[in-house]
Parts: structure tokens; sequence; C-alpha cells
């Protein structure tokens, strides 16, 4: 007698099989319903599968080898940057970035500032870091 699976490991096993890091609750929405993705998703979060970066959007997570807590597979502004052209959104380099690059500043950015072309207005963040935004004409 074969098993059903549920709502949450059907998600869990696409996360797996998918190379992105950053996901979007309308990526699962061929699973089930909004409100029912949206509570699969939080029971994955709460489990430490996944961790969540913004509304809707959620990154692969992996265990810390020094702390031994939660942490994403990759940093904060190249999940920010992957997000963002999930959403369609222009990214480029900030003005710090470029003028560290031309040799016309010796600051090393952070990266946590991200050159945009379009107009956002959506919060990125992880454990009180969060990603500032850099409107670029």
């Amino acid at each position: 007698m074969k098993k059903n699976k549920t709502l949450e490991s059907k998600i869990l096993a696409r996360i797996v099989r998918k190379k992105e890091s950053v996901f979007l609750r309308n990526d699962f929405l061929d699973l089930g319903g909004y409100d029912q993705v949206g509570r699969a998703l939080k029971y994955l979060a709460d489990d430490n599968k996944l961790i969540r970066i913004g509304y809707g959007l959620f990154a692969k997570a992996k265990v810390s080898s020094l702390t031994g807590e939660t942490i994403p597979f990759s940093n904060l502004p190249s999940l920010a940057k992957e997000a963002l052209g999930r959403l369609g959104v222009t990214v480029m380099p900030s003005k710090a970035e470029t003028d560290y690059n031309e040799g016309r500043s010796t600051q090393i950015p952070t990266g946590r500032l991200i050159g945009v072309k379009n107009r956002i207005n959506r919060k990125i963040s992880f454990k009180g870091a969060s990603i500032k935004y850099e409107y670029i004409a």
C-alpha cells in the first residue's frame, strides 16, 4: 500500500532538486492553495529546513558547523540579488562598488547596498541584517 506524501514533503523534495537558493511562494502554487502552501513553508521554516528572508521569499538552509545555528546556503547579498532577479528587478552595481572597482575609492563595499534600475519596496533581511537599495539611472 502506497503512502500519500504530505505537502511539506513535496515542497522539500522540490527544493532539494532545484539548484536555485531562493524560492518564492508562487513556485509551489501548483501543489496546493495559496494559504496551504504558506502554512507548509512556515512549518518548513520552523523545522529549520528553510529560512524566511522576506515576504514570500525563502532560502535554502544548512546548519553551521561553528555555531550549530541554521544559516542560509549563501550570503545575504547574493541571495538578495538572486531574489530580485526572480522578481523581475534589474540589478546593477551600486555607486560604491563602481568607485571601488574603478580605483576611485579604497573603501571596500559591504554588498548590502544593491543598485537597482526599477522601483522596489521590498525588505530582504536575515537576523537583523537587511539589504538597502540605490536607484541607478
